[in-house]
């Protein structure tokens, strides 16, 4: 299932400039940080961090794995948000069938790191971008690439590009619907981008396929959300047999959707269309499910639970059973100002707040587990300074540590230039570079 990434990850020296690293203790290389048996509650690890919970992740990525392989489709799970090289060739080697990435200085991360099928999953915009893609990929000859296009000008902008070099690899050109986002919004544009494609396809310029991200069509609206994407995907399945009357049997085409709350929606609306073209593969995106959270996604799977969606051999599962949140911020109790109040040393700068504010798990105390926060709440957040709204009863003090889980994570790990792995003992076993420039 999956294309090989030759990636000899970066080991750079890493010292206490970044988030997590020890104050005082001697630079180590990357790759070392595993080995010394920090742990993030324990007083010697600098705060606030970041840690990834590697069990659960493990757990994670063998869950949705078995859930694609089920239902025979592809994954090429979406690197924006770890943006971390070495977490994407795991899922390589958990059988991901490529990488997913939003920009053109993602796609040169991964490029460079090794990776060569890639989907870039956005617009990129006229004649200038594309003519700075095309010069961040002439040093990949051997590059798999598509790309959404959802004009004519895009369409022709790439062409223009790929045209005024010869030192491109092909580029697959996939056509893009959407609703409240980008994306054609009716067969009638939909047909335009394709007909100007397929008018002058050139050896290295292609169509590959279609294309959309249902997620954006969400709305506050349950009832409505699920009849936007059903729409959507149904406009996509009347699209294909479209598409292929139009291009030989032998050419491979690519739909792809689908991210980390209604992959379940993609994959009943699609999967029948799909089915129906011998020469055709459905491959989803999802990249946070990986990660999962105490917020927007849990609220995501519960919805998916609802629905009976998660299906694996034939039964329904539990979704919010099978994936765990595997991510935490971990930070220290600075002040008591208040009965009831706990300033926690981490704020906007540290965590995501777009989609919830983070929610306190547990407390420790001289490197031990002092009591779990049931009823603690983030009340709101200053740049390096967290309101905790303690449960009654509460004894946390100057000092103590705070886990704290978190919600989306495509918002939270970007602040964070290490990502620390941790078993099930809680010590670091692992640290992760991530590359969000």
């Amino acid at each position: 299932m999956s294309s090989t990434a030759q990636n000899a990850s970066d080991n750079p020296l890493v010292d206490d400039r970044v988030r997590g690293f020890p104050p005082g203790h001697a630079p180590l290389a990357l790759d070392a940080i595993g080995g010394q048996g920090w742990k993030p509650y324990a007083g010697k690890m600098a705060l606030p961090l970041m840690s990834l919970d590697e069990p659960a992740f493990s757990g994670n990525v063998k869950a949705m794995m078995a859930y694609v392989r089920d239902h025979g489709i592809e994954i090429a799970p979406h690197a924006k948000t770890p943006m971390s090289t070495a977490i994407a060739n795991t899922l390589l080697a958990a059988g991901a069938w490529g990488t997913t990435v939003a920009d053109i200085r993602q796609a040169s991360v991964f490029l460079r790191a090794g990776f060569r099928r890639l989907i870039l999953a956005n617009e990129i915009g006229g004649l200038a971008a594309a003519r700075r893609f095309a010069a961040m990929v002439a040093g990949f000859p051997d590059a798999e690439f598509h790309i959404f296009v959802d004009s004519i000008d895009a369409a022709n902008a790439l062409r223009t590009a790929w045209a005024e070099r010869d030192d491109l690899p092909a580029l697959g050109l996939l056509v893009e619907f959407g609703a409240g986002r980008a994306g054609a919004r009716d067969l009638k544009t939909g047909t335009a981008i394709l007909d100007e494609i397929l008018s002058a396809e050139t050896s290295t310029v292609r169509l590959s396929g279609i294309a959309a991200y249902e997620g954006a069509a969400a709305t506050a609206d349950p009832v409505e959300t699920v009849n936007r994407i059903k729409g959507l995907m149904a406009l996509m399945a009347d699209f294909l047999p479209r598409v292929r009357t139009r291009v030989s049997d032998a050419r491979r085409l690519l739909v792809t959707a689908g991210g980390s709350v209604y992959f379940d929606m993609v994959v009943d609306g699609l999967g029948d269309a799909v089915a129906s073209d011998p020469n055709c593969v459905l491959v989803l995106r999802s990249g946070a499910i990986f990660f999962h959270d105490h917020g927007v996604y849990k609220r995501g799977l519960a919805s998916l639970d609802a629905r009976r969606g998660f299906v694996v051999g034939g039964a329904v599962r539990s979704a919010s059973d099978e994936f765990v949140p595997a991510l935490r911020l971990w930070s220290e109790v600075l002040s008591r100002p208040e009965s009831g109040l706990a300033i926690a040393g981490m704020g906007m700068r540290d965590v995501a707040s777009d989609q919830d504010l983070p929610r306190p798990l547990a407390l420790y105390r001289d490197g031990e587990r002092a009591a779990d926060l049931t009823g603690a709440e983030v009340l709101r957040l200053n740049d390096q300074h967290a309101f905790v709204k303690l449960p009654d009863g509460s004894d946390a003090k100057v000092g103590d540590v705070i886990e704290f889980g978190i919600s989306h994570p495509c918002t939270c790990l970007d602040r964070h230039a290490i990502l620390y792995g941790l078993d099930r003992e809680q010590r670091v076993t692992k640290a992760y570079l991530t590359s969000f420039g």
